[in-house]
């Protein structure tokens, strides 16, 4: 098995575009691509376009009606059919809205393509993680499920286990939906409580199908969640299921809303708390998968402060090169962002806040914390079903 990581990228990704003023600006990507670049990450990565999910891929996960609409979509957005959440305010349609959401997920099939083969040991599109698309409709700014088509290409290949891991601030709701009733995906999903937030699904009584009880995890956290809280939560849960589960493949999804300054949530996590989860996710592949990482981004709003640095930190993960948090960040992309957003850029890797520091489950829990009662929760819901104490 090859040692390098591949970055999945083609420029056309940026095509992505649901218009001005809408939050999900592609401007997002190309920044996160320049300060890869910036740090000399691009030398340290093999750089792959692979080619966009053909229409036989997308039926992996996705109904054939729904695609033919997409493509309908792409051709005429004024003609857009809403019965597929397609030319809504949160889905406005666009022309090649099709072709540019198909190579989305082209490229993070061809991730998994490469990691399950042997051809990389890690993978990392962070174009994708476009995690509410359901089989037959947009949701949430996202087309086509290019997480969920990515696990469904792996299962195809002949892959028997299959976890999935989503930090977004937003439930990871369709790709639950996706596998709910197949106990060969583990789908294991920390948020923000659906009470607070979009799309209001995620709570810990959901489990998965009478078929494939245990295999759907959910975490939804207090509003207002910090660092301590949020990581205290994932170590409390996460690495006990995957020992429990041993896949052979872990598929990770990073949105960068988790984040204190982003506009559409409520969480306080700092960049430094999100590249201490990437930290563990890459040591989690390699206890519980054999290094086996496909990594994907995902929503993330905050797109001069927040985004580029949070995912410029996973591609140095994956690529053994991890960018240290005190480290500088190069004026020639400061200066870039300048150019093309009128924004001040930061000027370091962190937030001020590495080491991040947090308390285990082992330690013992209050009850009375609301943090802690989101835990128990899940682990009571979950655990039992799979044979592990809560």
């Amino acid at each position: 098995m090859s040692g390098r990581a591949q970055l999945m990228w083609d420029e056309a990704v940026t095509g992505y575009d649901f218009g001005s003023g809408h939050p999900m600006d592609p401007v997002r990507l190309a920044l996160t691509r320049q300060l890869v670049d910036a740090f000399g990450l691009d030398r340290e990565v093999e750089v792959v376009a692979a080619k966009a999910a053909g229409e036989s891929t997308l039926r992996l996960v996705h109904r054939e009606d729904y695609i033919a609409a997409v493509r309908a979509a792409s051709a005429d957005p004024g003609a857009a059919d809403q019965s597929y959440g397609l030319g809504t305010m949160d889905d406005p349609a666009f022309v090649e809205m099709h072709e540019v959401s198909a190579l989305i997920a082209g490229q993070s099939v061809g991730a998994a393509e490469a990691v399950w083969r042997g051809e990389a040991l890690h993978a990392v599109n962070f174009a994708g993680g476009l995690h509410h698309a359901m089989p037959g409709a947009a949701s949430g700014f996202c087309i086509y499920n290019d997480a969920s088509l990515a696990i469904a290409r792996l299962l195809e290949l002949g892959a028997e286990r299959v976890a999935y891991i989503d930090v977004d601030v937003h439930h990871g709701d369709g790709v639950q939906a996706a596998f709910w009733d197949d106990p060969r995906v583990l789908t294991i999903s920390l948020h923000e409580h659906p009470r607070t937030l979009f799309p209001q699904t995620g709570w810990p009584e959901e489990t998965g199908a009478e078929s494939a009880e245990g295999s759907a995890v959910n975490v939804a956290l207090p509003a207002g969640t910090g660092d301590a809280g949020w990581l205290r939560a994932f170590h409390a849960v996460v690495p006990e299921l995957l020992a429990d589960f041993r896949p052979q493949v872990l598929v990770t999804q990073h949105g960068a809303d988790t984040h204190f300054e982003d506009p559409l949530a409520h969480l306080a996590v700092s960049l430094d708390a999100q590249r201490a989860v990437q930290v563990a996710c890459h040591d989690l592949a390699h206890e519980h998968a054999d290094g086996r990482w496909v990594a994907l981004g995902g929503g993330g709003y905050a797109v001069v402060d927040v985004v580029p640095r949070s995912w410029t930190h996973l591609v140095a993960i994956a690529a053994g090169r991890a960018v240290a948090p005190e480290s500088v960040i190069p004026e020639s992309w400061r200066q870039e962002v300048f150019a093309r957003t009128r924004q001040l850029a930061p000027g370091r890797m962190t937030d001020g806040r590495w080491p991040v520091e947090w308390s285990g489950w082992e330690e013992g829990y209050d009850p009375a914390d609301r943090l802690d009662q989101a835990v128990l929760a899940t682990r009571r819901a979950v655990f039992p079903l799979r044979g592990l104490l809560a």
